[in-house]
């Protein structure tokens, strides 16, 4: 009996369970270094983005054209037969009564020069200057695909050696003197002081006024270049002289920047061969369909001399603006919606109210009004671009049942503005533009201000891209 009451006595015995002991601290701590790890890949895998500080700046706006050359120019001609022996440096200013060249009508003044040059011949340090300047700009100016210039070097070149070799050993003989060529051999002066040129092209006798849009076509151009020992008839021509320093440079424009320039009266002008600049006066000629500008120089006529045609700058006025690279510049598509289907409650904001035609559930015809960005308004339209509106949403005019089916669309110029970490397009208007950077309208509503952050390469990133910034140096 006693051992059953022992038996009674006994304490069942549970298993123990350890509690759970939850450590909110470490679960905070697992996931932000989840949420650091997620960021830290997903910015390894993603490509930043350049972006740009915009500043005010500013650029000039130098225009290119390939001008005309017109000038006094008289051409020489040759009184009798017979060889042609030059003694003038080309684009050398004469004196009247200098001695320019000789017709030799037997030929013995050549074998005379050819006799004398066979002996010790130097030239001067200045004639090799003369030499190497011709060479240096045509390596210069050269043009692969253009090789008519060549010839020009070509003859130009020879002529220059010919006619500073004859020279220096017409300075170091006497025949003329002696009188051991006799008769045969004129000596011709200088008719007038001016600058002398081996050449003609018909445009000698052309007047600044009478030009035309034929006068340009270069296919058109002929050169008659002169050289040494070249037998002439009498009457022909052998040289022509410059005979003022005035010259004009013709250009061909629109009417718009034709008018533009003349108002300037004076412009600023580069010579793109020689990078020189030099002021002119403006004045504008109009023949047919063609435009033209007269640009009137006073000094650089000897530099040209050789020059029908130039290749210049004209330096206008400096543009001042908001200074972006063009490379951040893109073009973007919107909706055009009438202004009587948007109601801007305040004329500073960028928003408009627009009433949407929508279905609900059951299939009934409502009304919702949604605040959209506008991105600009022009020609009695808005310009949207957001999710709710697509091609053929139906908008409702307020206060009226008057109704508009979006459908038509326009295109914007703009840059991606990144101040919210995310590529938000905003509408610019270009003042100026070159190669590389564009001038852009300060404070414009919907636009682009001073110190806004944009995508520098627009080409990297789409609407509303989150964006990884690395600042453009």
């Amino acid at each position: 009996m006693a051992e059953q009451n022992g038996n009674e006595q006994q304490v069942k015995r549970k298993k123990y369970h350890k509690p759970l002991n939850f450590n909110i601290g470490m679960v905070i701590f697992v996931v932000i270094g989840a949420y650091i790890l997620y960021c830290l890949v997903a910015y390894l895998r993603s490509n930043p983005v350049a972006g740009y500080e915009v500043k005010i700046g500013s650029l000039t706006s130098p225009a290119t054209y390939e001008g005309l050359i017109i000038r006094n120019e008289e051409v020489i001609n040759s009184p009798n037969a017979g060889y042609v022996n030059y003694y003038a440096r080309e684009g050398e200013k004469m004196a009247c009564g200098d001695l320019v060249y000789s017709v030799d009508g037997s030929g013995e003044l050549a074998e005379l020069l050819k006799t004398a040059g066979d002996g010790a011949n130097s030239m001067s340090d200045e004639d090799f200057h003369q030499i190497r300047d011709e060479i240096v700009t045509f390596a210069k100016d050269f043009n692969n695909r253009k090789f008519y210039p060549v010839y020009d070097f070509k003859y130009n070149l020879q002529g220059t050696t010919l006619k500073l070799s004859n020279l220096n050993v017409l300075n170091s003989i006497d025949y003329i003197n002696t009188g051991r060529i006799g008769n045969s051999v004129q000596m011709n002066n200088a008719p007038k002081a001016g600058y002398v040129v081996f050449s003609t092209d018909g445009y000698e006798n052309t007047l600044s006024q009478d030009i035309t849009v034929d006068d340009f076509k270069k296919e058109h151009y002929e050169k008659k270049q002169f050289v040494n020992n070249e037998l002439v008839a009498a009457g022909d021509p052998v040289y022509k002289i410059i005979g003022s320093e005035n010259w004009d440079v013709i250009i061909q424009t629109d009417e718009q920047t034709a008018q533009a320039l003349k108002e300037q009266g004076t412009v600023n002008v580069k010579f793109l061969k020689t990078q020189n600049t030099c002021y002119a006066s403006t004045d504008v000629v109009k023949h047919g369909e063609g435009t033209f500008v007269i640009l009137s120089f006073r000094s650089y006529v000897s530099t040209f001399a050789t020059d029908r045609f130039i290749n210049i700058e004209i330096m206008t006025e400096e543009k001042t603006g908001l200074k972006i690279p063009n490379t951040a510049i893109v073009e973007k598509e919107f909706f055009l919606i009438p202004e009587e289907f948007g109601t801007v409650l305040d004329e500073n904001s960028d928003t408009a109210t627009f009433g949407i035609q929508t279905y609900n559930d059951k299939g009934q015809l409502l009304t919702k009004y949604y605040d959209l960005e506008v991105y600009e308004k022009k020609d009695g339209y808005y310009y949207i671009d957001a999710p709710e509106i697509e091609l053929g949403t139906v908008l409702v005019k307020t206060d009226s049942s008057e109704t508009f089916a979006a459908s038509r669309k326009g295109t914007l110029i703009g840059v991606y503005n990144i101040n919210k970490g995310y590529a938000d397009f905003r509408q610019i208007t270009i003042a100026y533009q070159n190669e590389e950077y564009s001038i852009v309208t300060p404070n414009s509503n919907y636009g682009l201000r001073a110190y806004d952050y944009i995508v520098l390469n627009a080409s990297s990133v789409k609407d509303d891209d989150m964006v990884y910034q690395k600042m453009a140096k």
